[in-house]
């Protein structure tokens, strides 16, 4: 890393999230890198959220808590402000590794073309227990209008390049930053790095699971608006049926884990029927969801049970 390192700003979001929100603040300021801009948007928490804000506000370069019309909104409004060369945002429910942001720097140093990095992101329980380690790979164009998707919690930008892709759209509500980085991707590199940055939080008011019914159709939304695009026109209509399968993965895969197992089961199918390789990739969660309408469903909690001891006892354990 060169001796004139870059601010780096990083925005979080908040609304009634105080559950976690002390962990999200205090993994951005125990980060070991001395250039950092943070900022804080609530959106007017009645749940002690701005309290926990307040013990921090001294820290903070900037916040604010006031009714928004949602996520995006509130993000946008942090990124606005942003004077750092490098901009992220980390949601109140999630958090950063150690040495997250300073890793993200050399990665973007490294990488002069790239206009995003994304790195890897664990996943971990409302205890702050490793639930799953998934892994990433370079996502090319096709790959990301198919909907293999990036762990958001590990992406950092270069401000210069957001200048140029735009900001979240506030029409997007559940893949909103998916819908950014097809953006990013269709006007400068997009590059992973093989290294654990964040964590990404699940529990059961999470928008993965309180409103998985709704993915699906917002991963369609985004097909449409993408035909526009003259930078994926080609590759939609060369790989029809794949990005469509992708679509109704992402839909299977958000319903069962929202557990309405039969809207999953159909919308796996669709995929299937378009493109087996795509679907197939969810097979584990497709096995489950068939063995929950034979009443195996309990076999999941025993195996997410085992799964946690494991992670927990190798090199995953606690966050």
């Amino acid at each position: 890393m060169t001796g004139n390192q870059p601010l780096v700003t990083v925005v979080t979001p908040s609304f009634n999230q105080a559950q976690f929100l002390e962990q999200a603040i205090l993994s951005v300021l125990e980060q070991d890198y001395p250039q950092v801009e943070y900022m804080v948007v609530d959106g007017a928490s009645t749940d002690g959220s701005v309290e926990i804000i307040r013990k921090y506000a001294g820290r903070l370069a900037w916040w604010v808590s006031e009714q928004d019309s949602g996520q995006a909104e509130a993000i946008n409004k942090g990124l606005r402000r942003a004077r750092g060369a490098v901009i992220a945002w980390l949601n109140s429910d999630d958090l950063y590794l150690p040495g997250a942001i300073r890793s993200a720097v050399a990665a973007l140093e490294a990488r002069p073309r790239a206009g995003l990095v994304y790195g890897e992101t664990v996943s971990i329980d409302e205890h702050g227990q490793t639930i799953n380690l998934p892994r990433y790979r370079q996502f090319t164009m096709l790959d990301l209008l198919s909907f293999n998707i990036i762990g958001q919690p590990a992406v950092f930008m270069r401000r210069a390049a957001m200048g140029q892709a735009g900001y979240l759209d506030p029409d997007y509500h559940y893949l909103l930053d998916h819908q950014l980085w097809l953006r990013f991707a269709s006007m400068t590199e997009v590059c992973h790095v093989p290294q654990r940055w964040a964590a990404a939080r699940s529990h059961p008011a999470a928008k993965n699971r309180a409103g998985a019914a709704n993915f699906g159709a917002e991963a369609f939304r985004i097909l449409e608006w993408a035909a526009g695009q003259p930078a994926m026109t080609s590759i939609l209509e060369s790989h029809h049926r794949r990005v469509r399968a992708g679509a109704y993965r992402i839909d299977g895969f958000y319903q069962v884990e929202g557990g309405q197992v039969d809207a999953g089961l159909k919308a796996y199918w669709l995929g299937l029927l378009l493109h087996p390789p795509t679907v197939l990739k969810d097979w584990r969660r497709i096995t489950y969801a068939l063995a929950c309408k034979v009443g195996l469903g309990s076999l999941r909690e025993r195996f997410l049970c085992w799964r946690r001891k494991h992670l927990h006892n190798s090199d995953g354990g606690m966050v």
